[in-house]
Parts: structure tokens; C-alpha cells; sequence
């Protein structure tokens, strides 16, 4: 039997209308729900426009940090945390969720939210990480953001909002570029 050869990649898109968006994609809660915050940003390309046709995907623990492990994440009940949601951005790059603020998944760890952005242009898609602004001593302890020089670092930590809620832009290239993440894998 012969080893086949992978084909290259493909652009991503634009094609999302058709088979991704499902209703209420953005809600890992219903709004309004305790302890419910809203995540929102821009996403943007190198030259610094806002990108009409991208989507985000988010995976996090809850609150307490549990990582949900319900079935059907894709169907949303009004009340259960399913830990991942997925967001279309308008034509002015805008994306939003409804979450919640992620617990630390081990003692004394910086809380984060994994994302994945696809967009038009891009071959695969690019994983990131999104932290909570608070608890300096974790974020300091945080080996991802350890590694990184201050200035990229800025990159993967949101900022809060006067309402609670959490705002994180996406620059896909250029001055102030998204520190994006390579999981290397094993072709075997």
C-alpha cells in the first residue's frame, strides 16, 4: 500500500453562509443570564481594514473552570454552558458572544478562551488565546505569555469593559499582529 500525499491547502472562504452559521451560534448562555458577559472585538487585516467575512470559534471552561463536557454544543437550550460558540463578523469586522468570564482550569493558572479564526485568504485556519485582564501574578506565571516579549503579549489580553464584558481585537497581520499559535502534528 502506498502513502498518499497530503493536497496543499486551500484559501478559507469566502463561503460561510451556507452550512456554518446555526442559531444562536455567538450564545454559549442566553444574554442576560447570571454571571453572562459579552466578549466582542474586530477583526482585521494587515493594512488595518476591518475583514467583512470572517468567523470566530471559541472554546473555554466555565466559571469555575470545568471544561463542559455535554454533547450537542451545536444546540442551544437557553440555559446550558456548552463552552463553545462560533461568530460571523458583520461587513464592519465585528463579531460578539455571550459568555462568561472562564475560571482557571488548574490552581494559580491564568484563565483564557481558545480561539480559531477563519478568514478569506488564509490557507488553515489560525488558533490564539484570549486572557482575562486581571490576576498579574498569573498572567506573569502563564508559560505561553512568558515566552513572549511585552509588546506581542498585549496582544492575547483583553480588555474590560465599564459594563464587565471583555473587548479582544484580531490583527491578522502588519503593526500590533495577533500572536497566533502552531500545534505541530504527527502526518502518521
Amino acid at each position: 500500500m502506498s502513502k498518499l500525499t497530503p493536497t496543499p491547502g486551500q484559501t478559507v472562504g469566502p463561503f460561510y453562509g451556507y452550512a456554518l452559521p446555526y442559531s444562536k451560534d455567538r450564545e454559549l448562555l442566553a444574554p442576560g443570564s447570571p454571571g453572562s458577559i459579552r466578549l466582542q472585538g474586530t477583526v482585521y487585516d494587515g493594512a488595518g481594514h476591518p475583514i467583512p467575512d470572517a468567523i470566530l470559534e471559541i472554546w473555554q471552561a466555565d466559571a469555575e473552570g470545568s471544561i463542559p463536557r455535554h454533547t450537542g454544543s451545536l444546540v442551544r437550550d437557553g440555559y446550558t454552558f456548552t463552552g463553545f460558540g462560533r461568530s460571523a463578523v458583520g461587513n464592519t469586522g465585528v463579531y460578539t458572544f455571550t459568555t462568561v468570564n472562564p475560571g482557571p482550569t488548574e490552581e494559580g493558572a491564568a484563565p483564557f478562551i481558545s480561539v480559531a479564526v477563519f478568514a478569506r485568504g488564509l490557507m488553515n485556519r489560525l488558533f490564539t488565546r484570549i486572557y482575562l485582564p486581571e490576576n498579574d501574578e498569573a498572567l506573569a506565571a502563564d508559560p505561553l505569555l512568558a515566552s513572549l516579549d511585552p509588546e506581542r503579549r498585549k496582544t492575547l489580553i483583553a480588555r474590560r469593559d465599564p459594563d464587565g464584558g471583555l473587548t479582544w481585537d484580531v490583527r491578522l497581520q502588519g503593526e500590533g499582529e495577533t500572536v497566533f499559535l502552531d500545534f505541530e502534528g504527527s502526518s502518521k
